[in-house]
């Protein structure tokens, strides 16, 4: 960096991050998975619920644990349609007569 003002750019940029709970760091990893990184970075970055998704299957991975029990029903407990009262009987009919 040249001149004053873009040290003090970056200074109050880092500053500014480091309010906001971001820590820079330094990884070596394989070239090939540079963007990959980075976008894992940005996604853990936003706090969202994906990236605590995120968070949840890295740190299974990374524990190198089996897979909790109960994944599907825990899916569908989080379903939109969980409490939209639905109406899912359907009447019971004979059908009708077919001459082959």
């Amino acid at each position: 960096m040249g001149n004053a003002a873009q040290k003090r750019a970056v200074r109050s940029y880092r500053s500014r991050q480091t309010q906001r709970g971001i820590a820079r760091f330094e990884i070596q990893a394989l070239d090939a998975d540079r963007e990959l990184i980075r976008a894992l970075a940005r996604r853990l970055a936003e706090d969202g619920p994906e990236a605590t998704q995120a968070r949840a299957m890295l740190q299974q991975i990374v524990s190198g644990e089996p897979p909790h029990q109960g994944g599907i029903l825990q899916a569908l407990r989080r379903s939109p349609l969980v409490d939209a009262d639905l109406d899912l009987v359907r009447g019971r009919e004979e059908g009708r007569r077919v001459e082959l």
